[in-house]
């Protein structure tokens, strides 16, 4: 989303040509049950619309523009315009049912990694979907965050770089479980991922995974 407008299919064709790991995007339900690729509740700061997706049908979510005539897509199109690695936030636990649909029918156990906010939704694509591996994300969290990720079996936990300490990166892969950094947009804190000896971080720019390689 640095450098294109932010869940459009434009974005996740930038990010793979990049040679980026894998795409991470979010998911919402639209009024008619559609699993919509938009980080906001809202359309608002995305597009050239107003108002919350789940009081819009697919159809009209269409006629918005979400950054340089892109409009915004469905789950299964971005699935067929790149063929990385995907993770697929959960931004709505309602969504997790039609995206564990969506997994079983095209066999994406494989291919793509499911996260959330929310305990629930990590729990409820565990039981759908036999296999599938899952990240439970945090932006401020507690002394449990280790324990609250292996109690709905996810086997990675997202964590914000800002708040990260090495102590909770130890009690994570300690118990076996893998450390990403959100967001890593600078220099600094890619040094901090390799300070901490994280297993990955998300970034907005692409360019920070070139740059990396030489400066951090």
């Amino acid at each position: 989303m640095g450098v294109e407008p932010e869940n459009t299919l434009r974005s996740f064709v930038r990010a793979e040509q990049s040679g980026m790991d894998a795409i991470e995007l979010d998911l919402h339900l639209s009024k008619d049950g559609s699993l919509v690729v938009m980080h906001d509740t809202e359309v608002d700061r995305t597009t050239d619309g107003k108002g919350a997706i789940a009081d819009k049908t697919l159809g009209e979510l269409r006629e918005l523009d979400a950054g340089q005539g892109q409009r915004v897509p469905v789950f299964e199109e971005v699935l067929d315009a790149v063929r990385s690695p995907l993770q697929a936030e959960i931004k709505d636990a309602a969504a997790a049912r039609a995206l564990a649909e969506v997994m079983r029918r095209r066999d994406l156990v494989g291919r793509v990694e499911v996260s959330s906010f929310h305990d629930e939704a990590i729990a409820e694509i565990t039981s759908l979907v036999p296999g599938v591996r899952t990240a439970l994300i945090a932006s401020r969290w507690g002394a449990d965050v280790v324990d609250r990720a292996k109690a709905v079996g996810a086997a990675t936990v997202a964590l914000n770089i800002r708040r990260l300490t090495l102590e909770t990166v130890e009690r994570a892969h300690a118990e076996g479980l893998k450390v990403l950094g959100w967001v890593v947009n600078t220099q600094d804190h890619l040094r901090l991922v390799r300070a901490l000896d994280l297993d990955g971080a998300t970034t907005d720019y692409p360019e920070i995974r070139r740059t990396g390689r030489f400066t951090a």
